[in-house]
């Protein structure tokens, strides 16, 4: 197994029309989760992963464990239970601005991951671990998951790989901050947004983030600028990424958890960091392209088409 992640996947549903939810009797149904967004994005671009939960022992839960499967990604350690819900969310459109999102998650089956749940061998087989600032939040049990899988990790000498993805539904900056902050130093990989480095370190200047999370010590930071590319930075070089321009968005949810599939993959190919964001602004310019958190993601053919490193056929 190259990429291992775990945390909360939930039922969504997409409203058929603009407007407040009050006034839409139509949904689509589709799942969510930042998680597993990025091992199905990772799948698709040919790599081995794995991604666990704990998911209800009711037909959302069997919908999200089937359709991640469906994905190629390994679900054997999800756990499954008879005591809590699968968590469902539903996003409410407006013309030109990005989605409302109504959560109905609290104690959901995701919630109650404990260390209890952990297969500490299968762990031990990935390359790299990626973790997100979404499990921490969903309670006490969730967070002492992230804390020990990290640990797992140190131990094994496997990549930490960190998105911090702060929801401030899920809870607040006071509570987030010293947390994710304490993950963000035991991390060897990190890939902030500009706004999660403002909130986390004070500053909103890309180069600043960056070389605050090397001096913390991550090997390497990816510092996201939405549709003007990225900003990388190793321990040895730094460079700006040119992102990839998307004339009428469809839809920009997913795009964020798009990248960090796309630059991990640039870091199991072996890739430098510059490649590794091409790639990342890659497959997140790509996700805008569809409707739904994960619809857009590319197969490898189809990225490097986009990317120009290969010829597209048409007909």
């Amino acid at each position: 197994m190259e990429i291992l992640t775990f945390g909360e996947t939930m039922v969504l549903f997409n409203p058929e029309s603009n407007g407040p939810l009050r006034y839409v009797h139509g949904f689509n149904k589709s799942i969510g989760g930042a998680d597993s967004n990025v091992a199905t994005a990772l799948a698709r671009l040919g790599h081995e992963v794995g991604w666990f939960s704990k998911l209800g022992n009711d037909e959302f839960g069997k919908y999200v464990q089937n359709t991640i499967r469906g994905e190629g990604v390994d679900v054997s350690r999800v756990r499954v239970t008879s005591k809590a819900n699968t968590g469902i969310l539903f996003k409410e459109r407006f013309s030109g601005e990005n989605p409302n999102v109504y959560y109905y998650r609290k104690d959901s089956a995701a919630s109650k991951l404990s260390i209890e749940d952990l297969d500490l061998e299968y762990i031990k087989q990935a390359k790299i671990i990626h973790i997100t600032g979404i499990t921490p939040a969903l309670s006490e049990s969730a967070r002492n998951v992230v804390f020990r899988v990290i640990e797992i990790a140190k131990e094994s000498g496997i990549v930490i790989s960190f998105d911090p993805n702060i929801r401030l539904k899920l809870w607040t900056l006071e509570e987030a901050k010293p947390v994710l902050l304490e993950i963000a130093k035991m991390s060897d990989i990190i890939l902030p947004g500009i706004s999660e480095g403002e909130m986390l370190l004070g500053t909103n200047d890309e180069k600043e983030i960056a070389d605050k999370f090397i001096a913390m010590g991550c090997k390497i930071v990816a510092v996201k600028l939405g549709a003007d590319g990225c900003y990388v930075v190793d321990q040895n070089d730094s460079k700006y990424v040119k992102g990839y321009q998307i004339e009428k968005p469809v839809d920009t949810v997913g795009a964020g958890d798009g990248f960090a599939a796309g630059f991990l993959s640039g870091i199991l190919k072996g890739l430098g960091i510059e490649e590794c964001g091409k790639f990342g602004n890659g497959v997140g310019a790509m996700a805008t392209l569809v409707q739904g958190d994960m619809e857009g993601y590319p197969y490898l053919d189809q990225l490097l088409t986009f990317m120009g490193k290969k010829k597209g056929i048409d007909r």
